[in-house]
């Protein structure tokens, strides 16, 4: 069994715009079109299983939208998909939308600081957090270099707060700022995943950051629709880790973490 933690997914009608918001955002390329079938597609060629989907609401009114988007596609591949919840500081009903999301089956939530423009420790993110709690995971994009949004020592601050929550931090607790991520979050009760990691950082890395985290604390992601399965897979096949190890990281540690049979 593999699992991808870490995949965004769009309706048709707004896959191309997106997929050119997130390249225009980070000055790259986005090769594939952001939509069900084509994550499905490539991870069915690369052995992936199960995917954790999910979308940002840059603006408030757009979770209700982008919900019932994802409540429609884990309904249309109940054995495939785990659904993480859209949600914004700004939206004015947060604990009723994640009480109402997750009776309709989405099992965590997806915050991205940089896109909604919030700083992770801003006191306005708090009834996300609190609604939260223990039950929900909480998928949070970490580090730009370009932005004061999604720092590493905000998360530190916020796992002190909540000690709690159960956060999933993207890109190795923090893209371009994996060395902050690692001072800041090594010893907080946490996951981190792997996705946009491995197009910047040697092998030898990666592989200091899982050590660092912990194999029991790392989640396999490719971050699609910015990369493939093969490619990330291959990444992670060639380090240095025990098949125990690399069976925790692609599919173990997200099992226990989200109580899947």
């Amino acid at each position: 069994m593999i699992i991808d933690a870490h995949a965004h997914i769009f309706p048709h009608k707004i896959s191309k715009a997106a997929t050119q918001g997130i390249s225009d955002f980070y000055q790259i390329p986005i090769p594939y079109d952001g939509t069900l079938e084509t994550l499905l597609q490539l991870g069915k060629e690369a052995g992936v299983s199960k995917f954790i989907v999910h979308s940002v609401a840059t603006v408030p009114e757009q979770v209700p939208s982008i919900n019932r988007f994802l409540e429609e596609s884990i309904t249309q591949y109940p054995d495939t998909l785990i659904g993480f919840m859209a949600m914004h500081p700004d939206y004015s009903d947060i604990e009723d939308e994640i009480l109402r999301a997750s009776h309709k089956g989405l099992k965590g939530i997806k915050l991205h600081p940089d896109f909604q423009q919030f700083r992770i420790d801003d006191p306005k993110a708090f009834p996300i957090y609190e609604a939260a709690g223990d039950r929900f995971p909480i998928l949070i994009h970490m580090g730009d270099y370009r932005y004061s949004y999604s720092k590493p020592a905000q998360l530190a601050k916020i796992l002190k707060l909540f000690p709690k929550l159960r956060v999933i931090a993207a890109h190795f607790g923090g893209w371009s700022e994996w060395d902050d991520a690692a001072k800041y979050l090594k010893n907080f009760r946490l996951w981190v995943d792997t996705s946009s990691s491995s197009h910047w950082l040697p092998p030898e890395q990666l592989m200091k950051l899982i050590l660092c985290y912990g194999t029991d604390s790392i989640l396999f992601g490719t971050d699609y629709p910015m990369w493939n399965h093969k490619d990330e897979l291959a990444v992670l096949r060639k380090l240095p880790l025990t098949p125990d190890q690399l069976d925790k990281i692609l599919y173990k540690n997200a099992k226990a973490l989200l109580n899947l049979k």
